[in-house]
């Protein structure tokens, strides 16, 4: 799949470059003036774009009186195997001391949209955004290393979160507020994992969200499962010192992602919101630890592939995003303090496919970035899929 002027009409009702999407549309001010008087979309204003996106509020009513694009409102329910259903917890379990309950599994989500997604299918009756229970352990500590302006700052929280059962499994349902992206320049996302896993104590972590598509192949909905994270920094970290590839557990060598077998079949029931232009139905991808080139790829930048391989990101790996290899970084700190590091796996969904390389860059941008606000929940609905049959199979 590729994208240019003639699929954003087909897919979305409008392309952004021809048809400026309404004031009201835009949740990040900055990124709105830069579109309206033509000039570079800062980089950080636009990843914070997709950050704040609501479908929910009065962004998302503009966005969709102004395309075909759909709410959540169509949300049509999953068909889980009898007795596997998402059980939400009529109260949120809680720790001692503000801190997060202990639980077979934890996953953790980024976006608002994201949020609303993966509430929807795993915390039925209960939004990320309207009930999930604020978390502010350690709060001062840690955001006294983050910039004034980011998103955790802004909200006088690091998160907020949920608990259900899933299969008779404990789960933590974590919306972060905490991003590699916006922080600033000390990682302190790295304290914010580093104590939510020795909180919960889980089985297993699962990062979980939207991504770019690497290559024409993959399709919005289509969703990768790998325990292989790897950096590609050349912005505002490229003088850390990142390892190339950070590898997880070998659970792919077992049975354990059995489960995802069945994954496809429950896929179908909210297909029909993902983009007319789709060939089949959504995948879902599994990559082993040798998989290097399959990999989840993040960049400190608002990278997607482009057809001129813009942004050097062919063969890097299936999906690009903003954070998961952070996941490597906590493992080798736990390690360092004598502890252990969970099974971890990101589980990311293709929110965007690849761009034709036609007109500029900031036009791109303005293209993937309104992929994003139609498809982005829809597309998280077949992560929060995925990532369910992951905690079945513990």
């Amino acid at each position: 799949m590729r994208v240019d002027s003639d699929w954003m009409v087909r897919n979305i009702g409008f392309d952004p470059v021809l048809h400026p999407m309404p004031a009201g549309s835009f949740s990040n001010k900055n990124v709105l003036a830069a579109v309206t008087k033509k000039k570079a979309i800062q980089d950080v204003d636009l990843q914070r774009e997709i950050i704040d996106f609501d479908s929910e509020a009065a962004e998302g009513k503009e966005f969709f009186a102004f395309s075909t694009a759909t709410g959540l409102s169509r949300f049509t329910d999953i068909p889980w195997p009898k007795g596997k259903e998402p059980i939400t917890d009529k109260t949120a379990r809680k720790g001692p001391a503000g801190a997060l309950p202990n639980a077979d599994a934890l996953i953790v989500t980024w976006t608002v949209d994201e949020g609303h997604a993966l509430s929807r299918v795993l915390t039925p009756g209960k939004d990320s955004r309207n009930d999930y229970v604020a978390y502010k352990k350690n709060f001062a500590k840690i955001s006294a290393n983050m910039s004034p302006r980011c998103p955790a700052r802004e909200a006088g929280r690091l998160g907020a979160y949920w608990t259900c059962k899933i299969a008779g499994k404990t789960v933590v349902v974590f919306k972060s507020d905490s991003h590699m992206s916006q922080d600033g320049p000390k990682l302190p996302n790295i304290d914010v994992w580093a104590q939510i896993i020795s909180e919960v104590r889980p089985k297993l972590v699962i990062t979980t969200g939207t991504a770019g598509g690497i290559g024409a192949d993959v399709e919005v909905g289509d969703v990768v499962v790998s325990p292989v994270v790897r950096f590609d920094c050349t912005q505002r970290f490229k003088n850390f010192k990142f390892d190339g590839a950070l590898i997880a557990n070998d659970v792919f060598k077992s049975d354990a992602l059995s489960a995802l077998k069945v994954a496809p079949d429950l896929l179908a029931a909210n297909a029909g919101q993902l983009p007319k232009d789709n060939t089949r139905a959504p995948m879902v991808l599994t990559t082993g630890v040798d998989d290097l080139a399959d990999s989840v790829v993040t960049t400190d930048f608002f990278g997607f592939d482009i057809s001129d391989n813009h942004y050097g990101l062919k063969g890097l790996g299936h999906v690009c995003e903003m954070g998961d290899a952070v996941l490597g970084l906590v493992a080798q700190k736990l390690k360092d303090a004598g502890s252990t590091m969970p099974t971890y796996l990101a589980v990311r969904n293709v929110s965007d496919p690849q761009i034709k390389a036609d007109g500029t860059l900031e036009q791109q941008k303005q293209r993937a970035a309104a992929i994003y606000k139609a498809f982005g929940r829809w597309s998280s609905v077949c992560s929060a899929i995925a990532s369910w049959a992951l905690i079945v199979q513990l």
